[in-house]
């Protein structure tokens, strides 16, 4: 009987750790749903941005979407600073925070040690395309969408060989117009938005 009831509490104790990892981990490792009232956005579509956001230097213009809230944009801040200080004289920067928390733009700064200008805006997203953190919307010199997808396939973003977020950088800082990318740059993976419910 002993040998029973320990079986059955090791039994229920996997059971428990299986599904931690599973609500931790594999979770953000499929698809982040297309919500019912979805609409794509094509390349090339030139993005009507609110006055705050409109391109004033002729540069390409990098829109990080990002819920603090989210784990999957809180591992992906270190790529996203890497290619801020990488890219920041050749692109703009700017991040479109998506969250149903208030938050205002200062907490977000320096709880991530951002000197970048932070938009709450939702509908921003709408706009792009875009539908789960983190993602990038990135516009070319006139205001089109040259790239909307994911930094890297890995969601620690660390897989150099994907790293989509920079290959966009260069093409659209290169003015390469014919730049593909497959499915795993263009389908969303981590949070829903607004909040983090995938």
């Amino acid at each position: 009987m002993k040998k029973i009831l320990t079986g059955l509490w090791l039994l229920i104790l996997l059971v428990i750790i299986g599904t931690l990892f599973w609500y931790n981990e594999l979770r953000y490792q499929l698809p982040t749903p297309l919500p019912a009232n979805y609409t794509s956005v094509k390349r090339g579509t030139l993005i009507q941005l609110p006055d705050n956001l409109k391109h004033k230097n002729g540069k390409p213009l990098f829109l990080h979407f990002f819920n603090p809230d989210c784990p999957c944009s809180r591992f992906n801040i270190n790529q996203f600073k890497a290619l801020v200080n990488q890219y920041g004289k050749r692109v703009d920067f700017k991040i479109i925070a998506v969250t149903k928390y208030k938050y205002t733009a200062e907490d977000i700064r320096k709880k991530f040690d951002l000197n970048i200008p932070v938009i709450f805006d939702n509908g921003i997203s709408t706009l792009c395309g875009v539908y789960s953190t983190p993602q990038v919307a990135l516009l070319d010199e006139h205001g089109k969408l040259y790239y909307r997808g994911n930094y890297n396939k890995s969601r620690y973003c660390t897989d150099e060989r994907t790293s989509y977020a920079t290959i966009a950088l260069n093409g659209v800082i290169k003015n390469q117009r014919r730049l593909l990318f497959d499915k795993l740059a263009l389908t969303s993976y981590g949070c829903s938005l607004p909040g983090c419910k995938n």
